[in-house]
């Protein structure tokens, strides 16, 4: 809960980041509450405390959000040597 929480937070903080520096380390943040998410979901497969069904949709919406904020992330980076 709390990883999963924790992305919305690093998503919510970037929104009001003061620079583009603060915004990358905020975004760069929430990939990696993504991946620990990500694990905890991946060892609630492995260990039969959930069916993959009830999971399946939190790791594609896990993925999806990655994509997003790796290319949030590659943006910016390009965006602050111009």
């Amino acid at each position: 809960m709390r990883a999963g929480t924790s992305v919305g937070a690093h998503y919510r903080e970037a929104t009001r980041a003061r620079s583009t520096a603060e915004f990358i380390s905020k975004i760069e943040g929430g990939l990696q509450e993504l991946e620990e998410t990500v694990y905890w979901l991946e060892l609630l497969l492995e260990a039969e405390i959930a069916k993959e069904s009830e999971v399946r949709e939190l790791l594609n919406e896990a993925e999806e959000l990655t994509s997003i904020f790796v290319s949030s992330a590659k943006t910016a980076k390009a965006n602050r040597s111009v």
